[in-house]
């Protein structure tokens, strides 16, 4: 598994200089299937089709999530961070506020999970091309 890859990633989407569509493409480039960010711990999980893993401290501490998950902030986050009305810090702290503790992010289905503490959930998936 390319760390350095992984690091970049990590490195230009907290400072802005890299979108969820090339953070995509860089890990799709490097077959890998999925990530895992899990904001309580302030780590990611990356996983590999053959069962390979890799685990990397982000250095970007998280407020608390919210107790209450709620679907409808979580939306609103994600098409704010579509139209580049904020970047990828706010838009963690917005999900964060509307309760996700966790979400995972599959690469080649295609789709977002963003998680709450009780099990609640909101599935988004990629944007078309246009």
């Amino acid at each position: 598994m390319n760390v350095d890859l992984i690091n970049e990633v990590i490195k230009g989407s907290l400072e802005g200089s890299m979108t969820f569509p090339q953070v995509v493409g860089k890990l799709l480039s490097e077959g890998m299937e999925s990530y895992h960010v899990d904001l309580v711990r302030s780590e990611n999980r990356y996983y590999m089709p053959s069962g390979e893993t890799h685990v990397e401290t982000v250095p970007f501490k998280h407020p608390k999530a919210a107790e209450k998950f709620s679907s409808v902030l979580v939306k609103t986050a994600i098409k704010s961070i579509q139209a580049g009305k904020i970047n990828y810090k706010q838009f963690l702290d917005q999900i964060m506020e509307a309760g996700t503790v966790y979400y995972i992010t599959y690469l080649t289905g295609k789709r977002v999970s963003y998680f709450g503490r009780e099990g609640d959930f909101h599935v988004e998936h990629f944007p078309k091309n246009k």
